[in-house]
């Protein structure tokens, strides 16, 4: 079994970077993460708002709060490939309204 992983980052603005990484065995993913993190306002450390995973299974969204609570949402498709492609459209859709909503709740929290 030949699995690559591509693993990388990028920024989206100044306060707001993807985390990437996949696992492709031939043409098929057969795991991977893509991670949305926000830079806090004051303190510039990187925290995770909304993550992209196959962990437990099934390709599903966790929205991470500022308070350590998870809402997780199974991922309508059919396969792994399916769900990475609709994580970072996703991603490269909402990344705005999911920072914003996540530095709403870190002013709140604090």
């Amino acid at each position: 079994m030949d699995i690559k992983t591509k693993t990388f980052v990028y920024n989206v603005a100044t306060d707001c970077r993807v985390r990437h990484s996949h696992h492709r065995l031939k043409k098929r993913i057969v795991r991977f993460i893509v991670q949305l993190e926000v830079r806090h306002p004051r303190r510039g450390t990187w925290h995770a708002a909304v993550r992209f995973d196959t962990a437990h299974g099934f390709a599903h969204r966790d929205r991470l709060h500022p308070n350590g609570s998870v809402e997780k949402t199974a991922l309508p498709v059919d396969d792994y490939t399916q769900a990475l492609n609709y994580a970072e459209a996703d991603l490269q859709n909402q990344w705005q309204v999911y920072r914003d909503r996540f530095l709403e709740e870190l002013e709140h929290d604090e």
